[in-house]
């Protein structure tokens, strides 16, 4: 027995030297970009059981990202595949009986996406349609499963010359990010019949048609459409119902010069829950959607959540119709609610320092929903009694491998006596004590806010050390209308006072290192990193990606035309105010900080030339700088190399000036 002592004592250290090596955790770095899964597009079986999502993974080896569909039980114990294609799935949903599964793939070689469907008892997924000409760009299934309604967007040319032939505009708006260049192309909705497979026009002329809802009855089907003279000059989407047959006429629903649409019906089919624009201008980006209710013969709405002044989202009517479920954006949270259908009378359902996205009535009267939480990405969850339940795991093997920054909120007050949220991110067993270099990561937008949720671009720069800010200045959303028009017509100078209150208050609060701070952001973010480092030269490292400079040079280059006209005036009329705006530009001798500047070649959205002009600028003056253009990106890099490439270079540029 003393022999086996020393033995077991080896025994034992070993054993719990390897469980704690098996267990330890490390920081985040840029090659997780490759482990990272989203869900998206969840859908409710029709007897309750599953829940059927997107998942989409990265591939590292192929560089590309695939999504299948995955379906989860609805007690959580089961998790099943769908799909296994490498050609990728999207638009998964359950045949009314729940004998089918269909979506929409371009699988086996296809030119186009086509709807799948796979018998549920079994087998293969068969093809469905075969449409030759046009995208499908969605559908939906009729209540009695005989017919599907399909959006179809008509065909660009198709021509297999070796030499394309030129593109011919005249549109107002001529340019969108990924779209590239607009054509004449409307989507207009189809009757497909799923047993003679014969399809009938349903919408026809020189508009789009989106989103269409069928009546619980089935005679009908609900859409969006911008039906004005000249869609391209407006933004008033309206609501619209249709007989589900071939030459019926529409009916316009709505009224309101604004945007209408995200429309449900009732449960008893008399009435649709919609979302309106509080502003009826013809431009409309500083705004916030309001819930409301109409009948299904029109007439005047009720509008539920006017006095909430705060951005709502996804509405879903309770079981019995009388009240309405719905997502609010508030300062730095989304949380569900419920809204009195007739009276407007709101509750919250389930709040806190956490982001719900997602929202489906369960047939038992519950609801499905999806919620992210600062060191959880984005799961589905059941909502019963109110109450959140996790349904799938996929982010538990991405989030246990690592040591995940702490997150929490602060309040800054701005030199004009403005109060602004912001959300601090602390490296991973880091002193509060410490002052440590300190980077301000600014959200696009403008219109949209930092909320608790994971943020993988945040978490990476503390895993490389830096307290991280994020900061909802002026012109963000979920702390009302007037917060966010604040910024109107007067870019790069309410909100940066904003972020250099922010500032303020890191240094002041021992937080930050004052000659160790470093800006930057994306979009919106890289415009207000250009105006920052142009107005205080505190930051001593910057990286400004998709920004802006000379204004008036992006003047019917990117998509924003409406804006410019709207917002700005035209430049012949109003050249004073672009030359005012565009004060990095036009005063970059002024500015002295480091800057690496990034943007997606085809952007569309922000496109190259704000980056180029920025560093031609920089190059000019003998400011160090650097240009990166992502080949082949639009506004968003989606390349799952080049989002690593783009982590690696943050680290190494600000490595490089804020920890000397």
């Amino acid at each position: 027995m003393k022999k086996l002592l020393p033995f077991l004592a080896f025994f034992l250290f070993s054993t719990a030297l390897i469980y704690a090596q098996s267990t330890t955790k490390r920081g985040l770095k840029p090659s997780d970009v490759y482990r990272l899964q989203s869900l998206t597009d969840p859908q409710i079986s029709p007897d309750g059981n599953w829940v059927s999502y997107t998942l989409s993974s990265v591939d590292s080896v192929k560089n590309k990202r695939n999504a299948d569909i995955w379906m989860v039980s609805w007690d959580g114990k089961e998790s099943i595949q769908l799909t296994h294609s490498p050609d990728g799935e999207s638009q998964g949903r359950w045949s009314p009986d729940g004998k089918y599964f269909s979506f929409v793939s371009s699988r086996g070689g296809l030119t186009r996406g086509q709807i799948w469907l796979m018998d549920r008892r079994g087998g293969e997924a068969k093809q469905l349609t075969d449409l030759k000409k046009g995208d499908l760009t969605e559908y939906a299934w009729s209540p009695d499963g005989k017919k599907i309604a399909l959006a179809i967007q008509s065909p660009s040319d198709t021509s297999k010359n070796k030499t394309p032939k030129p593109i011919v505009l005249d549109r107002f708006q001529f340019k969108q990010d990924v779209e590239g260049y607009l054509t004449k192309k409307p989507i207009h909705f189809y009757l497909y019949d799923i047993v003679t497979k014969k399809i009938d026009t349903l919408t026809r002329g020189n508009y789009d048609e989106t989103n269409p809802k069928w009546s619980p009855d089935g005679s009908q089907i609900a859409f969006t459409s911008n039906r004005t003279e000249d869609p391209d000059r407006n933004e008033n989407s309206d609501i619209w119902v249709i007989d589900a047959k071939a030459n019926a006429t529409m009916k316009r629903l709505t009224s309101w010069t604004g945007r209408d649409g995200s429309m449900v019906w009732s449960p008893d089919g008399k009435q649709i829950a919609y979302l309106r624009s509080t502003s009826s201008e013809n431009y409309i980006m500083y705004d916030q959607s309001i819930l409301c209710v109409i009948s299904k013969d029109g007439g005047e709405p009720k509008l539920l959540s006017k006095a909430l002044d705060r951005p709502v989202t996804a509405p879903r009517w309770s079981k019995d119709g009388n009240t309405i479920y719905a997502i609010v954006a508030d300062d730095r949270i989304r949380y569900i609610a419920q809204f009195g259908a007739v009276d407007g009378k709101m509750a919250k359902v389930v709040t806190g320092n956490k982001s719900f996205n997602a929202l489906e009535r369960h047939p038992s009267g519950g609801f499905l929903t999806s919620m992210s939480e600062p060191h959880t990405p984005l799961e589905l969850y059941a909502l019963e009694n109110n109450t959140p339940r996790r349904l799938t795991r996929h982010q538990e093997d991405f989030v246990s491998k690592l040591s995940l920054a702490t997150v929490e909120g602060f309040t800054s007050k701005s030199k004009d006596g403005t109060s602004v949220s912001n959300i601090l991110y602390r490296p991973a067993n880091a002193s509060k004590t410490e002052k440590l270099p300190t980077i301000f990561m600014i959200h696009g937008g403008p219109v949209a806010q930092d909320e608790f949720s994971f943020d993988m671009t945040r978490q990476m720069l503390a895993a490389a050390g830096y307290n991280v800010v994020a900061v909802n200045y002026r012109g963000s959303s979920g702390r009302g209308l007037d917060f966010c028009k604040a910024i109107w017509a007067d870019w790069g100078n309410k909100e940066v006072i904003d972020i250099l209150g922010a500032a303020d208050y890191v240094v002041q609060n021992g937080i930050a290192d004052p000659e160790k701070l470093g800006i930057g952001g994306w979009s919106y973010g890289g415009i207000l990193t250009d105006y920052t480092i142009a107005t205080d030269t505190r930051f001593k490292a910057a990286s400004s990606g998709a920004g802006v400079a000379m204004i008036s040079s992006l003047y019917g280059v990117d998509q924003y035309i409406l804006q410019y006209e709207h917002e700005l005036g035209s430049p012949w009329k109003n050249f004073d105010k672009y030359v005012a705006l565009s004060y990095p530009f036009l005063k970059a001798d002024r500015i002295i900080t480091p800057t690496q500047f990034m943007v997606g070649e085809s952007d569309f959205n922000v496109p190259s030339v704000g980056s180029e002009q920025m560093y031609q600028a920089f190059r000019s003056l003998g400011i160090p700088t650097e240009l990166i253009i992502y080949p082949g990106q639009f506004h968003g890099i989606t390349n799952p190399s080049f989002q690593k490439d783009r982590f690696e270079r943050y680290i190494a540029w600000f490595n490089k000036y804020l920890k000397k």
